[in-house]
Formats: C-alpha cells, structure tokens, sequence
C-alpha cells in the first residue's frame, strides 16, 4: 500500500509567489512546469494549474514549454517606486558613463526609497567584485555610500534610520546611531561619502549626490572597487565634478516645458 502524500496546506495565494520567487534569475529564459514545481516544492499538477491562472492574468507568459515573467508584473513592480525614477535614470546615466570612463570600475546610479536606496542604474566594470546592489534592487541606506550621502540631504529619512535597530551586514557596518549621524553629518559638509566593506567584505565605494532645486539630492552616483585596488579617497574631486555637471543638466531639463502632442 503506498503512503499518500502530504498535505499542502499553504492558501493558494502563498503558493503562486512561490512559484513566482522560483525563476531566480531565469525570468527571460523561462523554465519548465517541472523544474517550477521541484523549486517551489509543488505537485506538478498544481504549479500547472497556478501557471494556468498567472498567464491569464499576464503576470507569466509562455513561451513553447517554458514559462517566464510577464509584463504585468514588471508594470506592477513598478508602482513600488518614485514615477520620476525612470527619467531620473534616463537624464543621468550619460553621466554614469563618464565616471565609469574615469575609473573603468562599477558604477551605479539610486535613489533614496523609504530608508532604503533602490538602484535605478548599473555599469559593470572590467574586474568585478561580488556587491549587493542589483538594479531595481534596494539595500539599507546606512551601510552603503549613495544611502549615506542621499541621507545627508534629507533629514526626515535620517531620523527614522537613526531611531531604528541597525543590523550589522559586516563586521565594519556602522551601527551605532550616534557615529552613523557624526558620519552623515560628515557627508553632508564634505559632499561625498564612503563604503568601507560596510556592506560587503572585500568592497569599497565612493558616492555623490546629484542636486535637483532647493539643495535636495535627487540621485547619486558611485564608484564601487575591491578593496586596495583603487585610491577611493583620490576620486573625490572627479567625482565632484561629474555629480554638479549632472546637476545643471538635470534642472535644465526639468525646466524645458513638455513637449505637446500634435492631433493627427
């Protein structure tokens, strides 16, 4: 006599964002209703059927015998953050590339979200270190250096990171509120901030921030490298110099009136 299965009793809901968290890294390839199934830890048949109800639905598209993510769940994901980051992204990746020229080493472009900066841009470098930052991503403001330098410039942010409990992501991580606020206050008279492996071992950065109207930081930019490898410290008037020229042509920018849309 064979042993019934167990039971799954997670509600159906809780089983489609497993099935969703299962395609990793593989959301343009796709993968198949069993490999889905093993990752989500399902019955065949019920991945299927929640597949079935996720494609109608557009948040997967099949593509063959394969599914991948679909386009209402990029659209969805979407709405989590500022409408304005995308432009944001489109204005100052130009820049980006520039200090990416400078230094040939990993750059990045975010925002602050909440207490968290969310990565709007990335451009790898030749030599690659292992980082936290993902775009569309978001990791702790306090421990990286475009979250300290866009805490700098917003004081709101600042106090609610400062009243939380801060985890420690290294053994360099700051944690302590009354060094964290000396650093930020450090960062908002010098204009630049640092990672010192904060937010992974092995990695250091150093960031600016883009100022839009009325000094508030918009953006900022980064530079992140192996530790040793680069004089970080030795970047900052480059650095300085990118984020205002990035600065100017934002507000240019943000003042040139919409363009009007001619009625066919």
């Amino acid at each position: 006599m064979s042993t019934p299965a167990p039971r799954d009793d997670r509600a159906a809901v809780e089983k489609a964002v497993s099935l969703l968290a299962s395609f990793g890294d593989q959301t343009n390839a796709g993968l198949g209703v069993s490999e889905l199934a093993r990752r989500a830890g399902l019955s065949k048949s019920t991945a299927f059927r929640l597949l079935g109800i996720l494609e109608r639905n557009g948040v997967v598209e099949k593509v063959g015998r394969k599914y991948r993510l679909g386009e209402r769940l990029y659209e969805l994901g979407s709405r989590v953050y500022d409408r304005d980051h995308d432009r944001i992204r489109d204005v100052l990746t130009p820049f980006l590339a520039d200090l990416y020229e400078l230094t040939h080493e990993t750059v990045h472009l975010a925002a602050l979200h909440g207490t968290d900066v969310v990565y709007l841009a990335k451009l790898y470098g030749h030599r690659q270190v292992r980082s936290p930052s993902r775009i569309g991503g978001r990791v702790p403001a306090y421990c990286t250096a475009v979250g300290k330098v866009l805490l700098a410039y917003d004081h709101e942010a600042l106090e609610q990171v400062l009243r939380a409990e801060l985890q420690p992501l290294t053994p360099n991580t700051i944690t302590d509120p009354d060094r964290l606020a000396a650093e930020i206050a450090k960062v908002r008279a010098e204009g630049v901030a640092f990672d010192d492996e904060e937010a992974t071992p092995g990695l250091s950065c150093i960031a600016v921030p883009v100022l839009g109207h009325g000094g508030r930081a918009v953006a900022a930019m980064s530079v992140s490298t192996a530790t040793g490898r680069l004089d970080t410290r030795a970047q900052a008037p480059a650095l300085r110099r990118v984020s205002a020229a990035a600065a100017r042509h934002l507000m240019l920018v943000r003042r040139r009136p919409a363009p009007v849309r001619a009625i066919a």
